[in-house]
């Protein structure tokens, strides 16, 4: 199967669009920074009562343009609802998207920045996360140009029930799920990556290992295979998200301690 490259977003546009349907969603809006004259934004909608706490992210690598019209279509489509409190970062590289690149202006992959951030991005996002309470679940949309399927990593420090069958099911009634043995240089099981971690020894963390050390005990990274057309991309994600919220949210359970980066 050949990729199919989807055409370049306009991350101004699509930064508007996120503003816009979060204000309709009653969620707050906010600008953490910006880059290349397009906002940061985060946007956040708080839920009275014991509700769990859900943080999602996208836009991290300028070519993987499926996961911030994933988030737009669950914002659109009102899933982010009464359920949880919710945490969004819809589009952390516009900069990336402006050229096309995985990269951001600096030639730095922000998704290797998070341990002593030298880009103005993700300075700006730990700023933000900070600010934040812990969280229940976070979720980070990538896609990969080199799987054959969609496939997931999770992270699960306090040994929780596992969201992964549920969500792997949902993907794969859209797309293939990527059964290699090995994907991304890590060995996985039908699709799912579950990682040894020694942070200690990692020079170079991803959002997902930061969210790990400071925010949340569970953690799932969904990629999604950009060799399929843009459309199915979308409806992966799309459907890999709500799995994920749904098998959370029939059973809530309390929020972990923050593990703390003295934890790892």
């Amino acid at each position: 199967m050949k990729p199919v490259k989807a055409a370049p977003i306009d991350p101004a546009a699509l930064a508007a669009r996120f503003a816009q349907a979060g204000t309709r969603a009653g969620f707050r809006v906010e600008t953490m920074g910006s880059a290349a004259g397009v906002p940061l934004l985060a946007l956040t909608r708080r839920t009275s009562g014991p509700r769990p706490r859900i943080y999602l992210s996208a836009g991290i690598h300028g070519d993987e343009p499926a996961p911030p019209h994933a988030l737009l279509r669950l914002l659109e489509t009102g899933v982010f609802d009464a359920r949880a409190t919710w945490f969004v970062c819809p589009l952390l590289n516009p900069a990336g998207f402006v050229g096309g690149t995985r990269e951001g202006p600096l030639a730095i992959d922000l998704n290797r920045d998070y341990l002593a951030p030298r880009s103005l991005e993700i300075q700006a996002h730990t700023a933000w996360l900070a600010r934040q309470p812990p969280f229940d679940l976070a979720l980070c949309l990538h896609e990969d140009w080199e799987a054959t399927g969609f496939y997931l990593y999770e992270l699960n420090a306090a040994g929780q029930p596992t969201l992964a069958p549920a969500i792997l099911a949902a993907a794969g009634a859209t797309c293939p799920i990527d059964l290699a043995d090995l994907i991304d240089g890590r060995a996985a099981q039908g699709g799912l990556i579950r990682p040894l971690l020694d942070p200690a020894a990692r020079p170079d963390w991803p959002e997902a290992l930061y969210l790990r050390a400071h925010h949340t005990s569970l953690t799932y990274t969904l990629e999604s295979a950009s060799r399929l057309p843009l459309e199915e991309r979308v409806a992966t994600l799309v459907a890999a998200v709500q799995a994920a919220v749904k098998a959370l949210t029939v059973a809530p359970r309390k929020t972990p301690p923050n593990p703390g980066a003295a934890a790892l």
